[in-house]
């Protein structure tokens, strides 16, 4: 019987900082050389992107109602809408893209903006458009294109390849259009971050030595998000869904960990898609007060709704757990992101395996593009810029006012283990003239008019 090959080993193996790091290429510590590598880049460089096309392009008029088109995206269970310019506004066929993380950035905004002092919103261009616009009753979906500042419109050349993608992708896209040719000015299709990790995944089974490298470690690649302790994203089980969609908007993710409040252990993820597929639905605010071990629990009921399995995904992998072992998961679970736990830590037997360790750090399909595009030799990689511009970004605007209580992690030392501990539960206040309580209070709106304000005739 043939022996398994031993995983590649890396050059200067360490361990970097963390989010704060200007450039993933000084912080990797996963770059190699050698013939196997050139090999591996010479394919890449020879595949076409337009193989790699999962998704079709959808496009909607720039005049279509946020609701319309948040209903599209439901029936039609694609990613995201592509947004046709406005008549006479720029020169490209599309003013942007549309997905839930907009949804959850556009229903976050309607639904706190009454935490938002009147001059704040006037200088927030976007927001005070939106806001005008829910007023005279229809926000055109154009407006709302891109609000989360994920989900910026990105092509390539109808002769791109794979390496092309990867240099797309490590610097934080989410999806790429392929052009057709020329001269038509349409497109072939979208590529997905996903879809681009899932060949790469085929390509290492077809690749024993690509295998090999994926064989190695999370520690061993040194991960820039491994072990960012405080920068995690959290809520505990007892905060409410608005807090997790405020979460989600004002630190730019698509994905926050739900954890025990007293072990701080991980339990499950909520995300933007679970916002879309859950709150947009229900039609009514009560949703956004219900606490997230709830809203979880819905989630899980659907899961098993249509072909009666349940399914209770696993979002966690270990510093210790092998790239490959990440990368499947990251596909089977339909995540963007796993959450790292320590491994020396056995939680109380009433937990649920999920539930395991102690939470550190997250690794995300962006960060595992970036290692191969380091590898590709990609100047400038760096996939947390746009993270770091838009928490800049929210961190400045929140500056004036109070708002949602930090999330930061307080660390204490047990031995050699981080155990890390959450800051009480937020709740978001409404200020206005008619002083209106806590979140609660705010189911006394309907959805339609959360997503279009309709005027009474």
């Amino acid at each position: 019987m043939a022996r398994r090959a031993s995983p590649i080993s890396l050059r200067s193996p360490r361990l970097s900082a963390g989010l704060e790091s200007p450039s993933a290429s000084s912080t990797f510590a996963s770059v190699i050389s050698g013939p196997e590598s050139e090999e591996w880049v010479k394919h890449w460089s020879v595949v076409s992107a337009r193989d790699l096309i999962d998704s079709r392009v959808v496009a909607v008029e720039a005049g279509t109602s946020v609701e319309d088109a948040c209903d599209l995206l439901l029936s039609e269970d694609i990613p995201c809408l592509t947004v046709k310019a406005p008549p006479g506004a720029t020169s490209s066929p599309f003013a942007g893209l549309f997905d839930f993380s907009d949804v959850n950035a556009f229903l976050t905004l309607a639904a706190t903006q009454h935490t938002i002092p009147p001059h704040e919103l006037k200088a927030n261009a976007s927001a005070d458009q939106i806001m005008s616009a829910a007023r005279s009753g229809h926000v055109p979906v154009h407006l709302v294109s891109n609000l989360s500042e994920k989900n910026f419109l990105e092509t390539v050349p109808h002769d791109a390849t794979v390496v092309s993608l990867l240099a797309m992708f490590a610097r934080g896209a989410h999806r790429v259009l392929v052009r057709s040719p020329p001269p038509s000015n349409d497109f072939l299709g979208m590529v997905s971050d996903r879809g681009l990790l899932s060949w790469f995944f085929a390509y290492a089974e077809r690749t024993p030595t690509f295998r090999s490298y994926l064989d190695n470690s999370l520690y061993a690649l040194g991960l820039p998000s491994l072990h960012i302790h405080s920068s995690v994203v959290a809520a505990t089980s007892t905060a409410q869904v608005l807090d997790a969609m405020r979460l989600m908007s004002e630190q730019g993710v698509s994905s926050i960990a739900v954890i025990d409040e007293e072990h701080g252990t991980l339990l499950s993820v909520v995300s933007v898609t679970d916002i879309g597929k859950m709150v947009v639905p229900s039609e009514s605010n009560q949703i956004l007060s219900a606490p997230l071990h709830q809203f979880i629990a819905r989630i899980r009921a659907s899961d098993g709704s249509t072909d009666g399995v349940d399914k209770y995904p696993i979002y966690l992998v270990f510093p210790t757990s092998k790239l490959s072992f990440a990368i499947q998961k990251l596909l089977a679970t339909n995540a963007h992101r796993l959450f790292v736990t320590d491994n020396d830590y056995l939680p109380p037997a009433t937990y649920p395996v999920s539930c395991t360790g102690s939470l550190c750090g997250i690794v995300s399909i962006v960060d595992i593009l970036s290692l191969f595009a380091i590898i590709a030799n990609i100047p400038d990689v760096d996939p947390t810029k746009r993270m770091r511009q838009r928490r800049a970004s929210s961190s400045s605007s929140q500056s004036s006012r109070s708002g949602l209580a930090s999330h930061d992690f307080a660390r204490s030392r047990s031995s050699s283990r981080a155990s890390l501990r959450l800051s009480a539960s937020p709740r978001i206040v409404a200020t206005s003239g008619d002083t209106r309580g806590s979140v609660s209070n705010l189911d006394t709106f309907q959805w339609s008019e959360l997503v279009s304000p309709r005027k009474v005739e």
